[in-house]
């Protein structure tokens, strides 16, 4: 069988997630109140999925999402459907500039593995059969790293922090190989912990580790988890400082882990945050080798519709490249337009203006 290979991160990519349609928005709540039932609501769900792929396909974008449309959460629910784990409602939701979020997390029941009939394999198959040879059907899902946020370890059921580690890694090696053979070639790992390892204060400890510790145990989790990744695989991480309603979760620069992930971390592609002022300068991308994995800027804002101004997004793009040569570089949206459903405050208009706008100036800058 020939390979086919994928030539991910594109010129001109995004991260994943994008505005709920009020359809979707009404179905789910039509859902919970008992009046369709489950294959409804999918049905909706699917017809939805539908008319994005093409949308997506018709600005120019090559790699394409469902929206994370089945999704109510980011992160959770690719999380509640692995063994040993259970979503729960927490007495408060996280912290965000200026807003706390719905509140819903996850957390350790058991000993962790991953679930083979886990429901996003079934809905890959699905998305990828919509998407047919038209573009790359991209899936994202939250980094292993994830689960090593405070709080969601049971100290019961692991005391020891390497045995989490191992079963962590075991976990998402399992999934990946899921994923492959479902005819993922393009698979990225969402990982807004690595990105708070940067911030001041950690927002998510309780391991006692301290944060060169943590850095090098994420760098273990991360690469372990790649170690045997089919050659024609390709898997990217997205580094995000939160992403909730047009807010944002902490601040800091990727100064401190740039040493050691940006340089060791054996990804295809880092998708990183640079649409203000949180995010700190480019210096940290000396650190990504040469040759090593593209660099997809986030230098423009999912968290409002006005789009950036077209010289400042070159300069920038041009001031990139004193740290990582321009054929190492693509542009993106900074995050998802919808990391939960509740979406960021934009139009869907405004949104599909913003990626035809990077498309076109990809166009420009690479030709």
């Amino acid at each position: 069988m020939t390979k086919i290979v994928v030539k991910a991160p594109f010129r001109a990519d995004h991260v994943g997630s994008l505005l709920r349609p009020e359809r979707i928005h009404n179905a789910r709540k039509d859902f919970q109140e008992g009046t369709i039932t489950a294959q409804q609501l999918h049905t909706i769900e699917t017809e939805e999925i539908k008319k994005i792929v093409d949308k997506q396909i018709e600005v120019g974008l090559q790699a394409v999402t469902d929206g994370e449309f089945r999704r109510r959460f980011w992160h959770t629910d690719f999380l509640e459907h692995l063994h040993g784990v259970e979503g729960y409602v927490p007495g408060h939701g996280f912290k965000f500039n200026g807003e706390e979020t719905e509140r819903y997390d996850v957390r350790v029941t058991g000993k962790i593995s991953f679930n083979q009939d886990h429901p996003h394999i079934k809905e890959f198959i699905e998305f990828k059969e919509i998407v047919g040879d038209r573009a790359v059907a991209k899936q994202t899902i939250p980094s292993p790293n994830q689960l090593f946020n405070a709080g969601i370890r049971n100290l019961d059921i692991y005391p020891d922090i390497e045995e989490y580690t191992n079963d962590v890694i075991q976990t998402y090696r399992d999934a990946i190989k899921a994923f492959y053979d479902a005819g993922c070639r393009y698979l990225q790992l969402d990982d807004v912990y690595i990105a708070g390892l940067n911030a001041p204060e950690i927002p998510f400890n309780d391991s006692g580790y301290s944060r060169e510790q943590l850095i090098d145990l994420a760098l273990r989790v991360a690469n372990g988890v790649l170690e045997d990744k089919p050659e024609d695989l390709i898997i990217t991480t997205h580094l995000c400082r939160g992403n909730y309603r047009s807010t944002w979760a902490f601040e800091g620069s990727y100064a401190k882990i740039a040493p050691t992930l940006f340089a060791k971390e054996k990804v295809n592609g880092f998708f990183l945050e640079y649409d203000d002022d949180r995010s700190g300068d480019f210096a940290p991308l000396e650190h990504i080798p040469n040759g090593g994995p593209q660099v997809v800027l986030g230098v423009f804002t999912s968290k409002h519709g006005k789009l950036e101004d077209k010289e400042n997004i070159k300069a920038r793009v041009e001031e990139a490249t004193k740290y990582v040569p321009l054929e190492q570089i693509c542009i993106s949206p900074q995050c998802g337009f919808a990391s939960t459903h509740h979406g960021n405050i934009l139009t869907e208009e405004e949104q599909w203006e913003k990626l035809k706008y990077i498309v076109d100036i990809s166009k420009e800058i690479w030709g």
